[in-house]
């Protein structure tokens, strides 16, 4: 059974099949001449006005967990505007931005394209409530993109995308009982909030309070990149396991990348167990690989989610489309993956030559570091980063003009918009910072 489950919002994609990436070595001199002049400090004095009264009028004074930036200290920034590689919050204070609207960001924040097509959409309706011919043509786009896919559901979210397929994978095996693992975060429906990383990690429950121990009763967690704990689950649970779930790249406990022959080894053991294999492609699809991870690595799944579309708003449609058109055309990926490397590299550099620990990886438009020696291939090996260096970490970048996730729990993203000048700016700031911490 070959099947997806949603379609990407305003931007997708990214990453070609294992590119190898250009090393980049130590601080290059570029950037050590910008750090030579030490960087102002932005003021938050509007943000902070804004949240104090979100918090009267939401819980938390957010609406999502993660941008309560609880695990990083301090309050969070409130945006007023984006565009390209760049965010501009209500201060004014200019931002390079990587978390991308979490993802789908790939072209940057309003490409020009992007928002003609969405205004001429925008003429005929915002929302219909009923089929709209774009329907058709961004699944036939998805399909011919993504090697499992065969038919497409567009949903709200990817939540609901992901309840969507827990109930198709019970419905098409007749077993109730599925296996994710540690770390990985499948939206907040109940089955799925056992150790999901995320927002939940963020928080440091091992699970969501509220959820009862009945809706997870059918849910085993097994450890990423480790075969030898899924094979014992399903030993145990004989001809009753519907799905092995994961994310095929982490976002949602920081950046952790598979093992391929992990991948290879859960296809495997899916088919002989009757089981179906789930890619989670909410972050990664069109993201890391035009195909998504399924094509980066080279194994297809049964089924796969992606990120809600407002159940085929046509708007939302319509950005999907023109996203797709760009992302088609030779060498993007590829040039995702070398903007990515160089980042990572180079902020990986100035870490180590300030004595710190850290280790960093890239896949596509998709990146991440710890600070810890490494490598991390697992959410347990994640918990032993250094949570109270990366606060300090992420606010004092914050501060200088850069905005990254505001939890070591959630990967980076890169855009086509991001120049060499913004990637080696943020090295330089990153190396003025590193000095200080």
């Amino acid at each position: 059974m070959k099947f997806t489950v949603a379609a990407s919002l305003l931007a997708l994609g990214t990453a070609s099949a294992f590119v190898p990436p250009q090393a980049y070595g130590r601080t290059s001199d570029v950037v050590r001449s910008m750090a030579a002049t030490e960087t102002s400090v932005y003021t938050f004095e509007k943000s902070e006005e804004i949240f104090a009264e979100a918090q009267t009028l939401m819980p938390g004074g957010v609406s999502s967990p993660v941008r309560a930036f609880k695990s990083v200290g301090g309050n969070p920034v409130v945006f007023d505007k984006v565009k390209g590689a760049y965010a501009w919050d209500v201060d004014g204070n200019k931002y390079i931005d990587y978390v991308g609207t979490w993802g789908p960001a790939i072209l940057g924040h309003a490409d020009d394209d992007v928002l003609e097509a969405v205004k001429a959409t925008m003429e005929k309706g915002t929302s219909f409530g009923a089929p709209c011919p774009l329907e058709n043509e961004l699944a036939k786009m998805v399909i011919d993109a993504v090697p499992s896919v065969e038919m497409v559901r567009f949903t709200n979210s990817g939540t609901e995308a992901c309840m969507g397929m827990i109930r198709l994978v019970r419905a098409y095996t007749d077993r109730e009982k599925v296996i994710k693992f540690e770390g990985c975060y499948h939206g907040h429906a109940d089955s799925f909030l056992v150790q999901a990383g995320s927002g939940v990690a963020t928080l440091g429950l091992p699970d969501s309070p509220g959820v009862p121990a009945s809706a997870t009763k059918a849910t085993f967690c097994a450890e990423y990149n480790n075969l030898e704990s899924v094979k014992a689950i399903l030993e145990d649970n004989k001809d009753e396991i519907a799905a092995i779930i994961l994310e095929p790249v982490v976002g949602n406990s920081g950046f952790i990348k598979p093992d391929k022959a992990f991948l290879e080894g859960l296809r495997e053991l899916a088919t002989d167990n009757g089981a179906l294999l789930v890619f989670d492609e909410v972050m990664t699809g069109f993201r890391v690989a035009y195909g998504g991870a399924q094509e980066y690595f080279g194994v297809t799944p049964d089924v796969t989610t992606m990120a809600g579309t407002l159940s085929g708003n046509p708007l939302a449609m319509t950005a999907g489309i023109e996203t797709m058109k760009k992302l088609k055309k030779d060498g993007v990926y590829e040039e995702l993956e070398r903007k990515s490397q160089k980042l990572v590299d180079g902020i990986c550099a100035a870490a180590k030559e300030h004595g710190h620990a850290i280790c960093g990886g890239t896949a596509g438009g998709m990146f991440g570091w710890y600070f810890t020696e490494g490598p991390v291939k697992n959410f347990q090996e994640a918990t032993k980063a250094d949570g109270e260096k990366f606060g300090k970490w992420h606010r004092m970048m914050l501060e200088r003009g850069v905005y990254l996730a505001p939890s070591m729990y959630e990967a980076g993203f890169m855009s086509l918009s991001h120049t060499d000048e913004d990637i080696e700016k943020t090295i330089a700031i990153a190396d003025e910072v590193l000095s200080k911490l």
